[in-house]
């Protein structure tokens, strides 16, 4: 049984558990106030959710797991499809390993999806990158019950690829019974002048909530937007619309790194819900 070590366990988030329950306890204590806890009375089918480093994109991110940990669901496995930041790998890669360890603990790859989905495993396509990776560590500090995980890295981002993963999972889930929660990894405009970032994004946006993954596609592409997970949200999107009639999004928290740390040039976070 194969392991995946931590990547970035020091850097994007804190190296041990107590450090990384402080981080996150601290920011909830910010936030909580803020955050639509009604939103956990839906069936909830995936989010969009930052993955910069907590200190910066936590904020965001800490609204769709506090409603995930609100909520009475409880899912057998999460779906994390993020990009591929290092270029290592096929254009969509599987996980090769069994397992993934955090400061938490490991987490067990749930690799019967695999014969559903039509891309090969790759371990050098998750080993370094760090968008799937601090998904894991705010699944673990929100949960109480145990779940597997199933990391999906897309290094080409197109339509066809993000159809192609939603409609394998789609009927996977008609195979196998199991509760699947969808979370398409991705942070917004990068290093843009604050207004500049927000005019882009609610390009971009405003499409997510229409659920056109065409359009989210047509947007980054015509107009150069920077949003790096662009493929995970479309796929996101076409799962969800193959998964009931008339999905619904919330846009959950909006927010940039210089609201942390001041900055001319900054990166944008945005968590977005998917629900019924």
């Amino acid at each position: 049984m194969k392991t995946r070590q931590p990547a970035v366990a020091g850097r994007f988030y804190p190296s041990s558990r107590s450090k990384i329950d402080l981080q996150l306890s601290q920011i909830l204590k910010k936030e909580r106030r803020f955050i639509n806890y009604d939103l956990s009375e839906f069936p909830i089918i995936g989010a969009v959710v930052p993955h910069a480093g907590y200190m910066f994109s936590a904020y965001q991110a800490i609204h769709f797991f506090e409603i995930l940990k609100s909520s009475s669901q409880q899912f057998d496995t999460f779906v994390i499809i993020n990009p591929n930041h290092t270029g290592y790998g096929p254009e969509v890669a599987l996980e090769e390993n069994d397992f993934w360890e955090t400061p938490y603990g490991k987490v067990e790859v749930d690799k019967v999806f695999h014969g559903f989905l039509p891309f090969e495993e790759a371990a050098e396509a998750h080993q370094y990158e760090h968008s799937g990776e601090v998904i894991l560590p705010l699944l673990q500090f929100s949960l109480d019950y145990s779940f597997k995980i199933l990391p999906v890295t897309m290094l080409k981002q197109n339509p066809q690829n993000a159809m192609q993963i939603a409609s394998g999972l789609i009927e996977a889930g008609k195979h196998l019974n199991k509760k699947i929660c969808i979370i398409a990894s991705s942070d917004f405009s990068h290093f843009v002048d604050p207004e500049e970032g927000k005019k882009l994004d609610e390009l971009v946006v405003k499409e997510i909530l229409n659920l056109n993954a065409e359009g989210v596609f047509k947007e980054v592409h015509d107009k150069h937007i920077s949003v790096c997970g662009y493929g995970p949200i479309m796929t996101l999107i076409e799962y969800a619309r193959l998964k009931i009639k008339q999905p619904k999004t919330n846009v959950l928290k909006t927010g940039h790194s210089g609201e942390v740390m001041e900055s001319k040039e900054v990166v944008d976070y945005i968590s977005i819900l998917f629900h019924q």
